[in-house]
Formats: structure tokens, sequence, C-alpha cells
């Protein structure tokens, strides 16, 4: 499909600085001047969310920056009300663009009487007038099938691949990849097959929600240096368990790569005081001060890639292509250490 008019990018209060990151990758790539558009998004004394775009939109090609992370409802409420005001402003198509998709763990009735709330946001963001979705490793694939409209999920297994093979580059060949759930191993299986390296699994096994009774490793970890990859750090408890774990069966040392840092309640804390050597984020969620400060957190960019998949999107070309580190590499020049 061939670009209707330059892309515009409108931002919430969810993750500006990613938001702006993005803006200023789109500039490099283009070498014009791409901006966030000159708009407000603010909370009436009651705290209700008002939006006004000070920008004419008309017959534009809009994308609307925003995770939905915590406060989840005030920023998918965020999200949704940006949406309606640039469908009455006539915007030609409206992207969604959410790094990290909340609500995303509610993709299916755990138990009788519980809701299907992924769904249900799925409904909300089509009713509310936007006609693409851009996001991050969704925490279940199936959850694109939710929507009516197309959803492009981009996966962050490329961009961990180019990091390990810099920093592990002197000992790729006893490093071993570690799914910390069994749900988990497709994605851990993805990131050993792009690095060339052993698979092993923690089972675990809950007695309560959040409570983690017995974990057992499935694998030969000792001697090895473990990566564990999976998709949410929340409150880091099963994370810290499983490196404790690893450690006790004889691993070298544990590092962790986590697409989305929900980090929320004690994870800093946690991670801080744990057996973990590094715990690698992206910004999907705007790291905390405590995140930034944390010396056994880094965090990696995502604007390369979902500046990359704007643009491709707007010109109407594979976002596919973004699955790939040889598609990458160029793309994070820079990123990554040179020797």
């Amino acid at each position: 499909m061939p670009a209707m008019s330059e892309p515009k990018l409108i931002a919430g209060n969810a993750n500006r600085p990613l938001a702006q990151a993005i803006a200023r990758r789109m500039s490099l790539h283009r070498g014009a001047p791409v901006s966030l558009l000159d708009a407000r998004v603010e909370r009436f004394n009651d705290q209700e969310i008002f939006v006004e775009m000070y920008e004419n939109v008309r017959g534009e090609d809009m994308f609307v920056i925003q995770s939905t992370s915590n406060p989840a409802n005030d920023n998918l409420m965020e999200l949704l009300i940006m949406a309606d005001a640039l469908r009455r402003s006539s915007a030609a198509r409206i992207t969604a663009v959410i790094p990290y998709f909340g609500y995303a763990r509610q993709d299916r009735r755990s138990r009788a009487r519980t809701p299907i709330s992924a769904k249900l946001v799925a409904n909300l963001i089509v009713e509310a007038g936007i006609e693409r979705v851009l996001t991050l490793d969704l925490h279940a694939a199936q959850i694109q099938g939710f929507f009516d409209i197309p959803v492009d999920n981009l996966y962050a297994a490329p961009v961990f691949a180019m990091d390990v093979q810099h920093q592990f580059r002197d000992r790729l060949n006893e490093v071993i990849v570690v799914s910390p759930d069994v749900g988990g191993v497709g994605r851990a299986r993805e990131l050993a097959k792009r690095i060339g390296s052993g698979l092993a699994i923690v089972d675990k096994r809950r007695s309560s929600p959040g409570e983690v009774a017995d974990m057992t490793v499935i694998g030969e970890v000792a001697g090895r240096t473990c990566i564990m990859v999976d998709d949410i750090c929340d409150t880091a408890g099963t994370l810290v368990k499983a490196s404790d774990l690893l450690m006790s069966e004889g691993a070298k040392e544990v590092h962790a790569y986590i697409s989305h840092g929900v980090m929320s309640g004690p994870a800093v804390e946690r991670i801080t005081n744990s057996t973990l050597k590094s715990l690698v984020l992206t910004d999907s969620i705007a790291p905390t001060e405590a995140v930034r400060a944390a010396a056994n957190i880094r965090v990696l960019p995502t604007a390369p890639i979902l500046a990359q998949a704007i643009l491709n999107i707007w010109s109407g070309t594979s976002v596919s292509s973004l699955f790939e580190v040889d598609t990458l590499m160029p793309i994070y020049e820079g990123v990554f250490g040179r020797d």
C-alpha cells in the first residue's frame, strides 16, 4: 500500500521518553524531522482524562504510542480517548503502538466465573477507532486473534540474541538458555536457537496464585552460564527463586533477559539482593529511578525496532523482516559495544 501522508506520532503519558526516542530514530532514518504531535493529555480534578490536539490531523497516518502499564487503567483510557479524538478529527488511519500490552495475562478463563480481560481490551481498542496494533512480545501469541484488525507482534528475541552474543562472546560455548517455567519454553527455545545454545527448564508448581511451592530443573546446568528468558518480570519472586535453584544445581552464574519490566513492589530490592548476576530489561515500560540505579539491572532500547516497524507500516513494507538479526543489526548499530 502506498504511503498516505507523512507519519505522525502522538504520545500519552505512559512512556514519553520512549515516544521521544522513537521520534528521534524516525528522524534519523528518514533524514527529515519527525516530532510528537503538539497535544495535551491531562486530567481534570476528578481524574477524568482530557485530550486536545493543537495540530491538524485530517487525512494523516497517525501512530499513538502508549504502553498500558501501571497504572494500567489510566493508560488504557488515555489510549482510547486519544484514538477517539483522532477519529473525530478525521485522521486517515490510526495505529496503536503498544510496546507493553496490559491485561495480556488474562487471556483465558483460568477457572469458573472469571473474565477474559484481554479480549475485552481488544474490543475496546477496535471500538475506539484504532485500525491496526503494533506491539512487542505479547504474553500469549493467540491474543492477536482477539482482534478483528491487523496486529503486528514484534519479538525481543533477536535484540536479546545480539546482546548475548556481545556480552558473552568469549564464552558462548558454556551458555545455556533456561525457561523459568514450562509455559515459556517456546520463547526460550527461540533464543537458544538464535545463539546456538542448549536449553533447560525450571518446572514450578504453584500452591496458590503468586506462591511457588516447589521447583525442579530439567536439564544439565552445572558449570554453565545460565540465561533465563521470559516476557514479564512483575514482583521478581519466581525469577529470584529460579536463580537460587540454578545456582544450587551448580550453575556458574545466572543472568536474565526479560521483555517487560513491570517491577512491582519489592522487585528491584529482590533483584539487587539476589544471586542474579544481571537482569536485562527493555524500556517497553518506562524504567523507574530505582531500576536505573540498580547495579545489576540493564535496560535495552526498543526505539530502534519500533521506529523501523512504524516506518514499514507507514510505507506498506514488511514488518516480519524485523524478526531477523541480520535486519536489526544495522538498526541497532552503536547500541551494542564494538571492539
